[in-house]
């Protein structure tokens, strides 16, 4: 499996042919190959993100600034401040593509903490069903990974603690939202959204050629499954 394969975690399995190639297959092979796909796979993702310009060359995963200060970006740029502002922006994907590689360790964990009944909810679960396991599993440690190095990246510039006082006076006014008054906080929630929404990116390519992209044990697995 190259690099920019993934997720075999993300097949949609129907119930009973699972049932049937687990017959043929040990539990320990099946959950074996779906762990292998899945470390690759995550490891794939990070890789893609934690990058230079993984988060700010990619407009599908590019950190903007909050909807509720829309405005004010316009009003720099028409002020003359179009500079800070995008710099700002670009600072924002810098921090998140700092933090990105710390995923890496916390993701292979899940997996490895994975459990016999686990594997086969994912085996045979819908599009998604690989993400919302690691969503489920990692969203939490993930943000507390995530969030300091955010952090301490963001506190050299200047800008980012201006928005932070202007963000603080509008969210008591109920202008802007309270999730988006500190601009590390909404790094970080963005940060993962983009980094589930490769995960998920990952698993639609190997939906359209899970045998293309496998390694032996996990052609093994899913033509054993598929019989």
């Amino acid at each position: 499996m190259n690099r920019n394969s993934a997720l075999v975690a993300a097949l949609v399995i129907p119930a009973h042919a699972f049932a049937a190639g687990l017959a043929d297959l040990s539990n320990r092979d099946a959950v074996a190959g779906l762990k292998e796909a899945l470390s690759r796979g995550s490891e794939a993702a990070v890789s893609r993100l934690g990058v230079e310009n993984g988060f700010f060359g990619n407009d599908r995963v590019k950190i903007p600034l909050p909807e509720s200060l829309k405005k004010t970006e316009k009003m720099m740029h028409s002020f003359g401040m179009g500079r800070q502002a995008d710099e700002l922006v670009l600072r924002m994907n810098r921090a998140a593509e700092t933090a990105v590689p710390e995923a890496k360790a916390l993701l292979v964990g899940a997996v490895k903490a994975m459990s016999v009944q686990d594997a086969k909810g994912i085996l045979a679960g819908g599009d998604d069903a690989a993400t919302q396991y690691f969503k489920r599993t990692t969203s939490g440690p993930l943000t507390q990974r995530f969030l300091p190095i955010v952090r301490t990246a963001m506190e050299r510039v200047k800008l980012a603690q201006a928005y932070d006082e202007f963000a603080g006076h509008g969210a008591r006014l109920g202008l802007v939202k309270q999730e988006d008054a500190k601009l590390d906080g909404y790094i970080t929630r963005k940060a993962l959204d983009g980094l589930f929404l490769v995960i998920a990116e990952e698993e639609r390519k190997i939906r359209r050629d899970p045998m293309g992209a496998a390694s032996d044990l996990i052609r093994k697995v899913f033509g054993a499954i598929g019989r």
